[in-house]
């Protein structure tokens, strides 16, 4: 029996995808921390992670030139952030302490996906070499 790596690891796959996308995203709010008129963004990781599973559960492939090439793509767009301090006067909604919390924890977040896929390749290693 075959063991289907792609769909096993898909999900986490595009998760760490997801956090890194999201760490882009607070990086460039952190580096426009002093531009006069720069809104906050922010990506939801379970808006992004939801649509990302049913995007594996729809997948489809073309398998001749005729057909449309049906596929969904992962709605990676930042949305805007609601402040939580109120306007400083030059338009700016970044809180550089909100984001750089936000940052870390995000960090945090992609280590642990990274030790858990880890886990689970050391598993499958250990199963298919017999437990050695």
């Amino acid at each position: 029996m075959a063991i289907g790596f792609d769909k096993g690891f898909e999900l986490h796959s595009q998760g760490m995808f997801i956090r890194s996308q999201r760490a882009e995203v607070i990086a460039s709010n952190i580096a426009n921390a002093d531009t006069p008129g720069y809104k906050a963004k922010g990506l939801d990781f379970q808006q992004a992670l939801a649509q990302a599973s049913q995007k594996q559960q729809m997948s489809m492939s073309r398998t001749n030139e005729k057909h449309f090439d049906v596929r969904s793509e992962l709605n990676s767009s930042a949305q805007y952030r609601v402040p939580n301090q109120p306007d400083t006067g030059d338009g700016n909604t970044v809180d550089v302490q909100v984001e750089r919390n936000l940052y870390l924890k995000n960090s945090i977040e992609y280590q642990a996906s990274v030790q858990f896929l880890n886990g689970k390749v050391k598993s499958l290693k250990k199963v298919i070499s017999g437990g050695q």
